[in-house]
């Protein structure tokens, strides 16, 4: 078995030129898979609206739900690194909020670090959190908390200068004290720059080759999320029409009469029927 990776581990692997491998996971089952699959980190991520509730975005999701799920992640993947993700609202209001409620990521689901989404603005947070003893991700780019104010889920970063404001916002995320930081839907050449500049681990979703690692939301690298697929997305099967042919053939049979067959019912033990038959009809 595995040992689970530490920061240590991802602090040497940038140092090494290794790739960090990182999903999504929001249930038992799935956790189990990529513990078994061999990644090296696990988000339980806020996309959980959205891949599990059918929430329209992450805004309603709040932090019971979150650490539900992240108890049941922990449970599945017990010697993978994994990372709960604070909902809107979270920690925004106060830094007082911001440490209760990331603390309860580690209380309450043995999570080993927690994820927040802002740059400058959001550097006191990290900070606090960080002396609270709290391993923190930060996440910039396009942040989807904040995505109304971004004008939608659109790219960050494709100007000079809103590059030049991503490259601030990651320094402020590190000066504060984060230990890694995730970049989402920037153009790789500012993903390159970035992971360059940091001294700490840098992630993409959506921010080209370059960086230390790679994050994709479980639920679109398996087909299984139908709604839309960003840019940055590959899938690497379609489980949702494995899953909705399995159904149908399930259903098909079932009004065929050709399931239940013989070999999924039960047998009574021989001789039993006769008695059972004598007893009913007595």
């Amino acid at each position: 078995m595995a040992m689970k990776k530490s920061v240590l581990d991802f602090y040497e692997m940038k140092k090494k030129g290794e790739k960090i491998t990182f999903l999504t996971a929001y249930d038992f089952p799935t956790a189990q898979f990529a513990e078994a699959a061999g990644l090296d980190m696990l988000l339980v991520g806020d996309s959980l609206g959205m891949c599990v509730y059918g929430y329209r975005g992450t805004l309603p999701v709040v932090m019971d739900q979150m650490i539900y799920h992240a108890d049941a992640v922990r449970r599945g993947a017990p010697n993978t690194f994994v990372i709960g993700d604070m909902p809107f609202m979270s920690y925004q209001s106060s830094l007082e909020k911001a440490v209760e409620n990331a603390g309860r990521f580690l209380k309450e689901a043995d999570c080993d670090a927690i994820k927040l989404e802002g740059g400058v603005r959001i550097a006191p947070q990290i900070n606090a959190l960080v002396e609270a003893g709290i391993v923190v991700m930060g996440h910039i780019g396009l942040t989807p908390q904040s995505s109304g104010q971004l004008g939608g889920h659109k790219a960050q970063g494709r100007t000079a200068e809103t590059a030049r404001l991503v490259v601030e916002d990651a320094r402020a995320v590190q000066e504060a004290g984060a230990q890694m930081i995730l970049l989402e839907a920037i153009p790789p050449e500012v993903g390159r720059y970035i992971t360059e500049d940091l001294d700490i681990p840098v992630l993409s979703i959506g921010a080209g080759p370059h960086c230390d690692g790679q994050l994709l939301i479980v639920s679109d690298a398996i087909g299984q999320f139908q709604a839309f697929t960003p840019k940055f997305v590959k899938k690497y099967c379609n489980v949702a029409a494995m899953v909705t042919d399995a159904m149908k053939a399930y259903a098909a049979e079932v009004r065929g009469g050709d399931f239940p067959g013989d070999e999924h019912c039960y047998k009574m033990i021989e001789g039993e029927e006769e008695k059972f038959l004598e007893l009913i009809e007595s």
